[in-house]
């Protein structure tokens, strides 16, 4: 079919290796993410959602075409084209274009190929062509030049949980900072401890969010040094860690380049080998991940416990209203900002599984399901930093505390009995709190009867 007629038609005919592929002629992808799309409808997640991965693959794209150009392996026009167009991506522009879902086969190929031939096609169109131009710039020939997806692809991704966990750590600080502020509001409120869900000592409601500003604190800290971990990459390697098909030249001069786009201090492996199709940092992170939303959920079970009834459970805490609790009981208003980021602890405990076996599921010199590890990892991050800026923002900072109620029940607690201990011993101790609950009376008064019966 003649370019004219195909045209005419809002299509154009590429040619791959198997065969022509029918584009949409207003489309800045290619034949192979056009094949890609048609193979893989899935998740109906398209990687332009991949927020992170978009802007670090274009990056990573942007530093070949510069080094490639400098060397004279490409022209230093058409790498100047393609730098404009990763810039552009990187900008947020064409988001549009990334249509392969997040879940495919081939190890991200289909990935690394659809933005080869958006930026290819773009650069053409910036220099004066038609999309479909290969002959002039080619997604494979210079796009891809002295890569491989095994490498490009791979250090897209590192690049991109780099930059997921910056935003994770500061969601963390965020809602440490709020729990902080309400100990600091909350000092000399006395309230009872429990254990097992029974009374058991007397604490400050100040210290029981103290603690929880102290544990979202201490896993802002270890991730942040997870984090740094994202920051060695593969580039460079190609094909499973050979370095075939990449000149010296560009090898020597790619980390840096990366490195000065990035922003991030880029180091290669010191074996490409074994970076090719070691996991073992994204089943790591993901453990962190897990971590961190087991300590919300815990957190979010105990403002749900704290603010129970409100006149038939606890009641020491006042959470915030955010919407009516029942279409049948008036009145009723329900926890539902904790609820929300438990469901979120519950997703992340699951895609924690997924990438474990996506992980453990790799064979040989390469993983093939990489797109699964980086869809869970992004998706994972992402709802857990929207989960700490809901609950901070909806429920930590309007929180209040109730303490009349708070100090009435530690005035009709037993917990006091345990101060009995070191003047009376255990048994005396035990025998007085025995009377008070039997009596359904004060500790006082059992002291009382107990002192009566042992004069």
């Amino acid at each position: 079919m003649k370019r004219e007629s195909v045209n005419n038609l809002g299509i154009r005919i590429e040619q791959d290796l198997l065969g022509e592929v029918a584009v949409p002629a207003n489309r800045l992808f290619g034949a192979q993410t056009q094949r890609a799309t048609e193979n893989f409808p899935l998740s109906r997640k398209p990687i332009s959602e991949l927020t992170h991965l978009i802007i670090a693959l274009a990056q990573v794209k942007k530093a070949c075409a510069i080094v490639n150009s400098e060397n004279g392996e490409i022209a230093a026009s058409i790498g100047a084209h393609i730098a404009q167009s990763c810039d552009e991506v990187i900008g947020g522009e064409w988001r549009k274009e990334f249509p392969v879902d997040v879940l495919q086969g081939g190890a991200g190929t289909s990935t690394n190929m659809n933005m080869n031939e958006v930026l290819a096609n773009r650069a053409l169109v910036l220099a004066g062509f038609e999309p479909g131009r290969y002959d002039i710039i080619h997604p494979n020939d210079h796009v891809n030049r002295n890569q491989s997806t095994n490498d490009v692809y791979a250090t897209a991704v590192r690049i991109a949980c780099f930059r997921l966990n910056e935003t994770l750590i500061t969601g963390i600080d965020a809602l440490a900072a709020a729990f902080e502020d309400k100990a600091t509001a909350f000092a000399g409120i006395r309230k009872l401890g429990r254990t097992q869900l029974q009374d058991a000592v007397t604490i400050d409601l100040a210290d029981e969010f103290r603690a929880f500003a102290h544990s979202l604190a201490e896993d802002a800290h270890r991730g942040g040094e997870m984090g740094l971990l994202f920051s060695e990459v593969n580039l460079g390697g190609t094909a499973v860690g050979t370095g075939i098909g990449a000149s010296s030249a560009y090898c020597d001069r790619i980390i840096p380049a990366l490195a000065n786009i990035t922003g991030i201090k880029v180091v290669r492996s010191t074996n490409l080998y074994e970076a090719s199709w070691d996991m073992g940092l994204f089943v790591l992170y993901s453990g962190f991940l897990k971590r961190l939303a087991s300590k919300l959920s815990k957190i979010c079970n105990d403002l749900r416990l704290l603010a129970s009834g409100p006149r038939g459970g606890l009641g020491e805490i006042i959470l915030p209203g955010r919407q009516a609790g029942s279409s049948l009981m008036p009145g009723k208003v329900n926890p539902v900002i904790p609820e929300a980021v438990n469901q979120v602890a519950f997703r992340v405990f699951g895609l924690d599984v997924a990438i474990t076996f996506a992980a453990e599921g790799g064979q040989l010199q390469l993983n093939a399901f990489e797109p699964l590890i980086i869809a869970s990892l992004h998706e994972g991050i992402e709802l857990l930093a929207a989960a700490m800026d809901m609950l901070r923002t909806n429920c930590i900072v309007g929180l209040e505390a109730d303490r009349a109620q708070c100090e009435s029940t530690v005035d009709n607690s037993l917990a006091g009995a345990t101060q009995l201990v070191s003047e009376l011993g255990y048994v005396a101790a035990a025998e007085i709190a025995k009377l008070a609950q039997h009596n359904r009376g004060s500790l006082d008064d059992a002291i009382q009867t107990w002192n009566s019966r042992n004069r």
